[in-house]
């Protein structure tokens, strides 16, 4: 298949130690330099992208191009620092409530993985407390002026608890919470388990203050379920993994392939490995290699989202339903997965007939009821 040079420059640039003379050759061969900019924004790696070409002294990029990218540098500059300031205020105030927690993605990964705030793209603090706390660190968010805009609590019990996560949004800027107590929904399994994070949390250093992040391997493992239950519909991810690899070399990969397959979802830790090194062309870990190569499924999956890459695609807007399945090893896993996706009730339910609260439990037959009429339509 045709890799578009665009999208191949993209992968040069998002690789842990970018190839800066191939990167050169390639920008002086010429560039549709729209098409890439555009195509960094759906990946979410403008941020390598500036680097790199920040490093080739901007040759061969034409003066509107680079304006762009120093707008989005500077708008993301201070988006990081907004971001890291709220992280730290929400630290101090769940510390002060002793509500245990942990945060991921967002500053802490930027930080931990790329060397700065600003040197990855995202929008929003991730943390991650336990189940029992919920409430409480929902009063905690709420007194620092942040509201949900998926509904009041009721709401949020009936049809998102099942994601085991809510968002909160600040309305004067923008500033974007999202509270965890799970790294997935619940129907399906998850390369870590929640209980398994708070025993050795590591510390990271966020603008002089100490925040508890995930130890590596469990960041190691995160980033596989993450990348997988996403389809790793987006390069960002995968630069993410290669980092995780490239940056940590002395983990125990066989160990955490071990801990993934125990909770049913080894794959994710192959399929992590085999797109870093399919697309960004870092070597697999050496005592995961041979078991990546005797995975038909591994590298058929490999080669079919790879290749819908290279063909130099923006992202699809939204995941396709039901893609999380794909962290799940066992086909007996994936339909009951199948059947509780089908079975639990949604906002979307809610958004296509809005009943009022009495007549709620009616949802139980009414979606799959509705997913029958959807799947039938997009195949008419």
């Amino acid at each position: 298949m045709e890799v578009t040079p665009e999208f191949q420059f993209l992968c040069l640039a998002a690789r842990p130690q970018p190839d800066q003379t191939r990167l050169r050759e390639m920008l002086r061969k010429g560039l549709d330099h729209r098409a890439l900019i555009d195509l960094a924004a759906g990946h979410g790696v403008r941020p390598s992208l500036l680097d790199c070409l920040g490093e080739l002294s901007w040759e061969s990029v034409p003066d509107d191009a680079k304006a762009d990218l120093e707008r989005f540098r500077q708008g993301h500059l201070l988006k990081s620092l907004t971001l890291a300031g709220e992280l730290n205020r929400l630290a101090a105030s769940l510390s002060e409530r002793s509500i245990p927690f942990v945060a991921f993605k967002g500053p802490t990964l930027a930080l931990g993985l790329y060397g700065g705030l600003a040197g990855r793209e995202y929008n929003d603090v991730d943390v991650i407390v336990p189940q029992r706390r919920i409430d409480d660190a929902e009063e905690v968010i709420g007194s620092m002026g942040y509201a949900s805009p998926q509904g009041d609590r009721t709401f949020r019990r009936a049809f998102l608890a099942p994601q085991r996560q809510y968002a909160f949004v600040r309305a004067d800027d923008g500033a974007a919470i999202d509270l965890h107590w799970g790294f997935c929904g619940t129907h399906v399994p998850f390369p870590v388990a929640p209980d398994e994070i708070w025993d050795d949390p590591a510390r990271l250093s966020i603008g002089g203050h100490d925040v508890a992040v995930l130890s590596a391997p469990n960041l190691a493992l995160l980033l596989a379920g993450h990348g997988t239950k996403e389809n790793w519909a987006m390069l960002k991810w995968v630069s993410d993994f290669a980092r995780m690899i490239d940056r940590h070399q002395t983990l125990d990969w066989a160990e955490l392939h071990t801990r993934a397959q125990a909770r049913g979802c080894g794959g994710a830790v192959l399929l992590g490995c085999a797109m870093a090194e399919e697309l960004l062309d870092v070597a697999i870990p050496q005592p995961l290699a041979a078991r990546v190569a005797a995975s038909a499924g591994v590298r058929k999956r490999t080669a079919a989202m790879a290749g819908t890459m290279r063909r130099g695609l923006p992202p699809p807007a939204e995941v396709e339903h039901f893609a999380d399945l794909l962290l799940c090893d066992r086909p007996i896993d994936r339909v009951r997965g199948a059947l509780k996706l089908a079975f639990t009730p949604t906002a979307g339910d809610y958004e296509a007939m809005r009943l009022p609260p009495a007549l709620w439990s009616a949802y139980y037959v009414s979606r799959p009821c509705r997913l029958a009429f959807r799947t039938a339509a997009r195949r008419a």
